[in-house]
């Protein structure tokens, strides 16, 4: 397994389909070891969520989207929020990829939490907002705020085909 550079993040972008689509700012976005995800929208977690042994009995909690200010910043006290992001990934079958916070976020006192992006991934992403800094965050729209690395497998894998695949697109 081996991860990828900045350079081979760029070609795959050139291809059919791309790594990576919808983004804002390939020049920003782009870093020497992956790829900055953007805050496209911000929502408030207001019922319980369920996961069980079965997927059927999967219950997701319930969102109510936040609103940026005309300014188009938005300012969030300390707690948890879920967060979709402006890029859509198609991750080929040979290559997965882990989402960080990016470090300026975790200066100011705030985390993202996400899951592993299987092989063979297709959707627009939503993460945890953890703001744990008790005076609060203030955060723009469209702001870099997770970095995706990207691994190519040392084999092609059957393919991600569960419930989030082409999530939000």
């Amino acid at each position: 397994m081996s991860v990828l550079s900045g350079k081979d993040i760029r070609n795959l972008i050139n291809k059919k389909p791309p790594l990576v689509e919808a983004w804002l700012n390939l020049d920003e976005q782009v870093q020497a070891n992956g790829f900055d995800l953007t805050l496209r929208d911000i929502a408030e977690l207001k019922s319980p969520g369920t996961i069980a042994q079965a997927n059927a009995q999967r219950v997701l909690p319930g969102l109510t989207p936040l609103a940026f200010n005309a300014d188009g910043f938005i300012d969030l006290a300390a707690g948890i929020y879920m967060v979709t992001y402006n890029e859509i990934v198609h991750l080929p079958k040979n290559i997965m990829a882990l989402g960080r916070p990016r470090s300026s976020l975790l200066r100011c006192g705030v985390n993202v939490g996400t899951a592993v992006w299987d092989a063979g991934y297709e959707g627009r992403s939503q993460s945890l907002l953890m703001v744990q800094n008790p005076k609060g965050f203030r955060v723009e729209q469209n702001a870099r705020i997770t970095q995706l690395v990207f691994m190519e497998l040392t084999g092609e894998s059957e393919g991600y085909n569960g419930f989030y695949q082409r999530e939000n697109i």
